[in-house]
């Protein structure tokens, strides 16, 4: 049975979340939206757009919220995303990962023509002219570009300030591409756990940045969009003076991984962001004693990070661990829980463990409110 089927007739039902067959993917939908409207704030505080990262949602629902916060669009990790946000009528999108498959060029044009404000980024001029030429091909039309600049991990981007001035130049000379800025997204900076190590790395690589936008500048390419940052570097991006958007995304679910972080800098600060999404499970069974099996293992959740902690069902001492694809565990106090109790973990790392599950289960405290489809659900192509 799918999630409408077991679940629908829970909805407005009070106290409904405890009938939730598990394990479930339930989000807090007051947590989640303070988050958005915190982050809308800030970036509206520092003169900033906010292009919110969909990688992290998958989710048209979630993006109407980030839109109707105040975000100008969504960033999309691939053009399957991309395509799923555009079917729920999403506008404003950018691709975030270089488009190069014959294939997936011709699936970016054929986009271009129904995705109002659609861009992607390019990092090498042959990629540029198979794009060019899959627009024209498609129809009367162009397309944004933005050149991706590798911050130093050589994953995507170009690498060097010449190289982004090679791309302009090759981008110019084509008429069915725009040419609107560049992209620079520190991704391995995101969880440096102390601020002001990350600071100093983000200040280093920000002079670097620099040097290429003087070159483009030179060049006659100055960028109209500067667009990267992300939700553990949000607050030193906005004081480099060089962003001109932000592409936050998992501040809107604050897992495990960023509540490790220190996002504000000051000592004692709360966490700025809430823990809005979390894995509700189920002790199935009791029989050692300080040990209770929970039906949540390796298929519910990622397990690329940390393990998961608790949020409530159990004391915060409870310590979590795998045991096996289907099952978890806690270890902690003799006689502390019983078969049927319901565990509440915090997901460790949100994208991949989001993209686990068919559906959202959208709560307001413990009443099931809503069933959201994870809409781009395993377009990773």
């Amino acid at each position: 049975m799918n999630d409408q089927q077991l679940h629908a007739h829970l909805i407005g039902r009070q106290g409904s979340r405890r009938d939730l067959n598990t394990p479930v993917l339930v989000l807090d939908l007051d947590r989640l939206d303070r988050n958005i409207a915190t982050m809308a704030g800030f970036a509206a505080s520092h003169g900033l757009q906010l292009r919110p990262h969909a990688k992290t949602h998958k989710s048209v629902d979630i993006a109407k919220r980030q839109l109707a916060a105040g975000a100008i669009g969504l960033c999309c990790a691939k053009l399957g995303e991309a395509e799923a946000l555009a079917d729920g009528g999403i506008t404003g999108l950018h691709i975030t990962s270089p488009v190069v498959p014959a294939p997936a060029v011709e699936r970016l044009a054929a986009l271009n023509l129904r995705s109002a404000g659609l861009m992607t980024v390019v990092d090498n001029p042959d990629n540029a002219r198979a794009i060019a030429r899959a627009v024209e091909r498609a129809g009367d039309a162009t397309l944004s570009v933005i050149i991706d600049v590798d911050p130093g991990i050589h994953r995507t981007g170009v690498a060097s300030a010449d190289a982004a001035v090679e791309l302009l130049d090759a981008i110019r000379a084509l008429p069915a591409l725009v040419y609107r800025g560049v992209q620079f997204y520190c991704g391995s900076h995101q969880h440096i756990h102390s601020y002001a190590e990350r600071e100093a790395a983000m200040r280093e690589r920000a002079d670097y940045l620099r040097t290429v936008i003087a070159a483009l500048t030179d060049a006659g390419g100055a960028p109209e969009i500067v667009t990267g940052g992300g939700t553990g570097t949000h607050r030193i991006d906005a004081g480099l003076g060089l962003f001109t958007e932000l592409q936050v995304g998992s501040y809107v679910f604050m897992d495990d991984e960023y509540r490790a972080c220190d996002l504000t800098g000051e000592e004692g600060a709360p966490i700025p962001f809430e823990t809005s999404l979390m894995i509700d499970t189920c002790v199935i069974s009791a029989n050692t004693p300080g040990l209770f099996t929970l039906d949540a293992g390796i298929k519910s959740m990622a397990t690329d990070g940390p393990l998961p902690t608790v949020e409530t069902g159990a004391s915060e001492e409870a310590r979590f661990f795998l045991m096996g694809d289907e099952h978890g565990a806690l270890m902690t106090q003799p006689g502390a829980l019983a078969l049927g109790d319901r565990i509440s973990l915090r997901a460790p790392h949100c994208d991949p463990t989001v993209n686990l599950y068919d559906n959202y289960h959208a709560v307001r405290g413990q009443t099931l409110d809503a069933i959201w489809p994870v809409s781009g659900r395993g377009r990773s192509r």
